[in-house]
């Protein structure tokens, strides 16, 4: 089966791109790299040509609130155009798990108008939310720092490994449309704040983190379940302990 990933070169795209090929399907990688550009429409018809499955893992390059509105409104609009005139029966992007409450922020806005944008094409589809991977802690913590400071709030977090954020797509991917969302997550529940404090000092990081309950978190004030997937998300196995160990 042809599934395009688009993104797919990026840091989950990859994996995923990896992960299809080795269980026999035909996965292509589409980014501006590869000759796709999905806000000007380049390339577009001809990777989609014989897909069955599009998967969208691309991310805007800027998180400008205008930039990343326009990026997710374009880039979507394009692409389920484009899938329509190629008979592409399967559509699959990756979200954020707690994207409907963080609309304070203006990158979750964007992520909401694309998910909607999605729904309202009328192609079948899958939403994968995932809890924050292992590997945007660096940028949380970028975010949240001011001087020394990192204040962040005490909130609790599912954070999950790349590897297993790509995996549970890839099960998306080549499974019947969902026709809505599916959660992932990761094994462990953390406070934000300790989460980002253990792993600053993993690298020896001398800044001090700070819990804050009306700290921010990309311009939105959390609630304590805010970040958390429902009951019914798939958990991943990777623990962010051991993942620590191994960039060690």
């Amino acid at each position: 089966m042809k599934v395009v990933v688009i993104g797919g070169t990026g840091l989950i795209g990859s994996k995923l791109v990896a992960k299809l090929n080795e269980h026999g399907h035909e996965a292509v990688p589409a980014a501006p790299n590869t000759g796709v550009d999905t806000l000007t429409g380049e390339g577009l018809a001809e990777v989609l040509e014989g897909a069955r499955v599009v998967v969208d893992v691309s991310n805007s390059p800027s998180f400008a609130d205008d930039d990343v509105m326009d990026f997710f409104r374009t880039s979507t609009t394009n692409l389920l155009k484009a899938e329509a005139d190629a008979g592409v029966t399967h559509h699959v992007a990756l979200s954020v798990v707690g994207t409907e409450r963080l609309q304070g922020s203006g990158y979750f806005r964007a992520k909401q108008a694309q998910e909607e944008l999605i729904k309202a094409s009328g192609i079948p589809y899958s939403i994968v939310h995932a809890t924050q991977f292992f590997e945007f802690m660096k940028g949380i913590a970028a975010e949240a720092t001011d001087g020394d400071t990192v204040r962040l709030a005490p909130v609790r977090i599912r954070p999950i490994y790349s590897d297993d954020v790509a995996a549970a797509v890839g099960r998306t991917a080549v499974g019947i449309p969902v026709k809505g969302v599916v959660e992932v997550a990761g094994p462990d529940t953390f406070q934000l704040d300790e989460l980002i404090r253990r792993g600053l000092a993993a690298k020896n990081d001398p800044r001090t983190v700070v819990g804050d309950p009306h700290a921010t978190y990309f311009g939105t004030e959390l609630q304590e379940t805010t970040l958390l997937p429902g009951p019914d998300a798939h958990i991943a196995e990777t623990r962010f302990t051991d993942w620590l160990a191994q960039q060690a």
